[in-house]
């Protein structure tokens, strides 16, 4: 099997929040059961070129988009997408744990509920497939009804990574899903991110470079709204190609 089959793909795509040009001609490859992780100081565009790829922007009053998204060769700009669908593919994952409040069962439960699954046995395993995927069945089995604002922030953030796959997406995009967590949340939620690139595509904005180091098979560079080196994550920390990428992975700026 060719291990880098593009499974997203964004060519000339630029974003504007008004007169604000916030992303600029961004050509970037995502690949097939791949972590890839986007850096850059704050404001530089990777969680808005993260959010570009499930179409979250839309939700922006005043956001002009040209160029193209692909995912597995379709444009998802295209008029005749269903937006609904599309976020089903993709998965989202936010940098603060934002579980409903509602029981633990019920927010897995969530999305598949509203995609039409009303059998209760079937969403029984749907809610127990998605919190073993999550690395979280063990710490909840005993407790499913009851309300996940009781979760710590941890355990509420691989919530959030359950709720997402309990709709079988086959991208996750994640901002900065670990940046309100402790250090050993944070390794969970890493070695978990490990696993879940056996079946899923994976799309990671960090602060933290060590993280990029550790969990990604690429790593983008993000500066001021433009891409300024994309490469094999190893490669970009160790030998980069542009002086930028240097100054900013040995702490000159940023």
């Amino acid at each position: 099997m060719n291990t880098n089959t593009i499974k997203i793909s964004t060519s000339q795509l630029n974003l504007y929040y008004g007169t604000n040009h916030a992303l600029k001609d961004v050509n970037m490859e995502l690949y097939t059961n791949k972590i890839t992780a986007f850096i850059g100081p704050s404001g530089c565009g990777k969680s808005t070129y993260l959010k570009t790829l499930n179409r979250m922007n839309d939700l922006i009053p005043g956001v002009k988009i040209e160029g193209e998204v692909l995912l597995d060769g379709e444009n998802i700009y295209d008029s005749r997408v269903d937006t609904t669908l599309l976020r089903k593919k993709i998965g989202m994952v936010f940098q603060q744990p934002n579980p409903f409040p509602m029981s633990i069962y019920d927010n897995v439960a969530y999305g598949p509920r509203i995609h039409g699954i009303k059998n209760k046995s079937e969403l029984d395993d749907i809610v127990e497939k998605s919190l073993k995927g999550a690395a979280l069945w063990e710490e909840v089995s005993g407790r499913l009804k009851k309300s996940a604002l009781g979760l710590s922030g941890g355990q509420q953030q691989r919530l959030c990574i359950a709720r997402a796959l309990a709709v079988e997406p086959e991208v996750l995009l994640m901002d900065e899903p670990t940046s309100a967590l402790d250090p050993i949340s944070t390794l969970k939620i890493e070695d978990l991110m490990d696993e879940l690139k056996e079946k899923y595509t994976v799309a990671i904005v960090t602060h933290n470079m060590q993280q990029a180091t550790r969990i990604a098979d690429h790593t983008a560079f993000f500066l001021v709204g433009e891409v300024v080196e994309y490469a094999p994550t190893t490669e970009l920390f160790t030998a980069p190609k542009d002086s930028r990428t240097e100054d900013y992975i040995t702490g000159r700026f940023g």
